[in-house]
């Protein structure tokens, strides 16, 4: 029983480090992305506003891939119930979903498209061919 109540306490402090890591990578991409922008507009380099977008949906991504990892740990090793499970299903449809929309605002694709103007099987056929032994 001692056991099992260590490995909670470690788990509930590894979904809580998950958490803030999380939080934390978004809002120092927040900072970050104001920075960038700031300077880029003072130079008056390039789309302010597209490289503002690109760089804070890029954070948004990362501190979403943390907090999703910290629920699973949570809900997996902590608190494992019915409703927890269904829960836990729920935030990562959504933040699933978001993740593929910002993903499709960053890039201009969806994640399982490929880069323009790079076709694998193509790619695979310019390929030489390695004699064999």
């Amino acid at each position: 029983m001692l056991i099992d109540e260590q490995f909670r306490e470690w788990a509930s402090l590894a979904a809580n480090v998950l958490e803030g890591l999380g939080i934390v990578a978004v809002l120092v991409g927040v900072l970050v992305s104001a920075v960038l922008a700031v300077r880029n507009l003072v130079r008056r380099s390039g789309d302010v506003f597209e490289s503002l977008r690109r760089h804070l949906g890029r954070s948004i991504l990362l501190g979403l891939e943390f907090l999703v990892a910290g629920d699973i740990v949570r809900t997996v090793a902590v608190e494992p119930t019915l409703e927890n499970v269904g829960v836990l299903a729920i935030i990562v449809l959504v933040r699933t979903g978001l993740s593929f929309v910002l993903e499709l605002e960053i890039t201009g694709r969806w994640p399982w498209q490929a880069k323009p103007g790079h076709d694998a099987v193509r790619d695979a056929q310019r390929e030489p061919s390695r004699p064999t032994d």
